[in-house]
């Protein structure tokens, strides 16, 4: 999985996001396609917090992940987690056929490698639905621990 990159997500990736945005599978867990077409379109205004991304595997585009720190989002379901330093990451597969294949692990562990280079980066915690156990067993495998008070996925410096 040497071939994996993180690419910043450009004008031209729109189409293809907004193509897996749509597929019964990702859409079960992301449900409001328009509403991450927009944050995507306003990344360098509204939402310039969000660090958006291409997944390529030797340049095919194959996902999309993003970071964000949870001071800026200003979310709800953080628990009593201190904001300072906390980010969040999102992350999916687009196509197909790179389900099930250690993708997802080799996604999380490079957005948590550009997340812990941030000096004020102290914590990473997710919050996928409790049903989506790939997801739940993606960020286990990369060292989160489940947080039971806040019920929330949780990796440290």
């Amino acid at each position: 999985m040497n071939n994996l990159k993180l690419s910043r997500i450009e004008d031209k990736d729109i189409p293809i996001l907004e193509k897996w945005l749509n597929k019964d599978y990702i859409i079960k867990w992301y449900e409001e396609p328009e509403a991450w077409l927009y944050e995507v379109k306003e990344r360098f205004n509204e939402f310039s917090f969000v660090s958006h991304y291409i997944v390529t595997l030797n340049d095919k585009p194959i996902g999309f992940c993003q970071y964000y720190t949870c001071l800026d989002a200003g979310e709800d379901w953080y628990g009593d987690i201190p904001l300072d330093g906390t980010y969040s990451i999102d992350y999916l597969i687009g196509e197909e056929e790179y389900l099930g294949k250690g993708f997802g692990k080799s996604i999380v562990y490079l957005l948590t490698q550009k997340i812990f280079y941030i000096s004020n980066a102290k914590r990473i915690i997710v919050k996928p639905e409790d049903e989506n156990k790939a997801s739940c067993n993606t960020l286990l495998s990369n060292g989160f621990v489940y947080d039971q008070r806040n019920m929330l996925y949780l990796k440290e410096r």
